[in-house]
């Protein structure tokens, strides 16, 4: 389904979906991967709070108007959503190099 650009308001945005799902492509299995390694042990921290908001982000990326002016928020809101969902991984990988540099 293609859309006229001459059919669309002025303030519409064309190619506002860009932005979420290339953070939900990679930020998506990751939060589900977190989700259930972080739930299924009992393990209770901060990290669970981190974890609801990357999700919450993602959602807000998705639901905000398809308009122009909201496109820095978008960017913003996407953005930040996949470096919490990356966060983590970042952080078990860098505590297991200084585990195996001894």
């Amino acid at each position: 389904m293609t859309t006229d650009a001459s059919r669309l308001p002025q303030t519409s945005h064309p190619t506002w979906w860009r932005t979420p799902l290339i953070a939900t492509l990679p930020g998506l299995p990751l939060l589900v991967r977190e989700f259930t390694l972080f739930w299924t042990d009992g393990y209770t921290s901060g990290i669970e709070v981190m974890l609801v908001t990357a999700t919450a982000l993602l959602a807000i990326a998705w639901a905000l108007p398809h308009r122009r002016s909201m496109r820095v928020l978008r960017l913003l809101a996407a953005g930040t959503a996949l470096a919490l969902a990356v966060l983590p991984l970042v952080l078990a990988v860098l505590m297991g190099l200084a585990m195996a540099s001894g």
